[in-house]
């Protein structure tokens, strides 16, 4: 997965613009409301969904596994915030405890035993009273149905990754356990102009 990421940033430089998506402000709205001064960010790639956060005065560290999504965050989106580089499946990089954790097109990509690490480890770096919101990719996607079955939920696109599909049952299995809150839709613009379903899943563990 690292050299999957290494190579397309290397090609593709900052693929998605230097917006910050829809869920990375519903997020920062979110953490605003509930007084979020450190935020985690974990697969920053190049950054632009920690600037919403940053405008506001709130701390934010970063966990990338590109060298080159590193190199174009501190060289065009001028990001001087901690980054750690290595894989979020070699969480966690510090013994910190943040008090929102924002995860923007991560989760998906692992396989489930990744995933659940990965929810379990990010609970694990929540300072008590905090939340972790984590952004999914819907099944109302038309890649979905479009792409190749990989496993139950996951499939392949024609440009190598490998996505899960989540969908309200899936959504409440696997966060129910974090302290689940809410989830609702988040439609996101792509480059190409067209809308991309998401889902915006917020929890609180102990709440």
């Amino acid at each position: 997965m690292s050299e999957f990421w290494e190579n397309a940033f290397v090609r593709r430089q900052m693929m998605w613009g230097d917006t910050p998506t829809r869920a990375a402000l519903l997020a920062r709205d979110e953490f605003a409301a509930r007084g979020v001064k450190h935020v985690l960010i974990p697969g920053i790639g190049y950054g632009r969904n920690a600037v919403p956060f940053l405008e506001l005065g709130m701390s934010v560290t970063g966990i990338e596994v590109s060298t080159t999504a590193i190199a174009l965050a501190r060289s065009k989106m001028g990001l001087e915030i901690p980054i750690f580089h290595g894989s979020v499946t070699a969480m966690p990089f510090d013994e910190h405890r943040y008090d929102g954790i924002f995860c923007f097109g991560l989760v998906y990509l692992l396989d489930a035993d990744e995933r659940a690490k990965l929810l379990h480890d990010c609970a694990n770096q929540l300072a008590p009273g905090g939340t972790m919101i984590f952004t999914v990719v819907s099944k109302a996607d038309p890649m979905f149905a479009q792409g190749t079955r990989v496993g139950e939920d996951r499939v392949a696109t024609q440009h190598g990754a490998r996505l899960f599909f989540y969908d309200a049952d899936s959504v409440r299995s696997e966060f129910g356990a974090h302290g689940l809150v809410e989830f609702f839709s988040v439609d996101e613009t792509m480059p190409d102009g067209s809308l991309r379903p998401f889902l915006q899943v917020v929890c609180r563990p102990g709440a």
